[in-house]
């Protein structure tokens, strides 16, 4: 059996939707019972490539997490996180979708990513266990250069619309941005001059002077982008919430380890 039919089951399983409509499924007994063997055979097969990678599997942990966490906040993270240098770590990058896929098929210990009330990530709370460790404000920047030249002046007019860097709109970013401009008190007046999915690039643009781009408040940590301006004064504003989850099935010891010191982890 081609294990990526086993890892797209257990995916549609945990997140309850079996198709492209809005309502939620339900396993029948035997449905349960194959998710459960399913997801047993995934933990072994993920065990099994870690001895063949000469890593032991009780000490290696598996995390899942957007781009944008793992290039910032993931050095500060392990070095709280992880009980001794002999634990070892692998990062699986990539969207939303992607990422709680691979966490709800097991191909990975933890998943950690954002979260925001009107765009949710649903899983099932009887089966995950979910910890807030901090949150981030994404807010609008540009350039001083851009400033100056008068095109960066929120919310911006009929004659003069202000240039937008936009994340692509696959990308969750995008729905948060989405929702700050729809909910601000004034209707933003500009147009897309570039739509991107990662943050780091809409940043490279933005510090060119080509535009406003929404970033998030990780992307400015160790002195980072220190020509960007924010602007607003938090009308286009977002807060989201960085959430954790596992598997309350998943015991290995480095999981367990981890998740401990994960929780000690007060919020930002």
């Amino acid at each position: 059996m081609d294990t990526r039919w086993i890892q797209d089951f257990v995916t549609l399983a945990e997140v309850r939707n079996f198709t492209r409509t809005a309502f939620p499924t339900r396993l029948t007994a035997a449905g349960e019972r194959f998710r459960i063997v399913a997801v047993g055979l995934l933990d072994q097969i993920a065990d099994a490539k870690a001895e063949i990678g000469d890593v032991p599997s009780r000490d290696h942990l598996r995390i899942a997490m957007p781009y944008a966490l793992a290039t910032t906040r993931l050095p500060q993270w392990w070095s709280l996180w992880s009980p001794d240098a002999g634990m070892s770590c692998s990062v699986e990058v990539g969207n939303v979708h992607d990422t709680v896929s691979a966490f709800s098929a097991g191909s990975v210990d933890l998943l950690i990513c954002f979260h925001q009330a009107a765009h949710p990530v649903q899983l099932d709370e009887a089966r995950f266990e979910r910890h807030e460790i901090g949150t981030e404000i994404i807010r609008p920047y540009a350039s001083k250069s851009l400033l100056d030249s008068g095109r960066a002046h929120l919310p911006g007019t009929a004659l003069q619309p202000v240039p937008l860097l936009m994340y692509s709109p696959s990308v969750y970013f995008a729905r948060l941005v989405e929702t700050a401009v729809e909910s601000a008190p004034r209707k933003l007046i500009g147009f897309r001059a570039f739509e991107v999915e990662m943050s780091d690039v809409l940043a490279n643009l933005a510090q060119q002077g080509l535009g406003i781009a929404w970033l998030p408040d990780s992307s400015f940590q160790q002195g980072r982008l220190e020509g960007l301006v924010a602007l607003g004064e938090g009308e286009w504003d977002i807060e989201v919430s960085i959430v954790a989850y596992r598997a309350q099935s998943n015991l290995r010891r480095a999981v367990s380890q981890v998740w401990a010191r994960l929780l000690a982890t007060a919020t930002d």
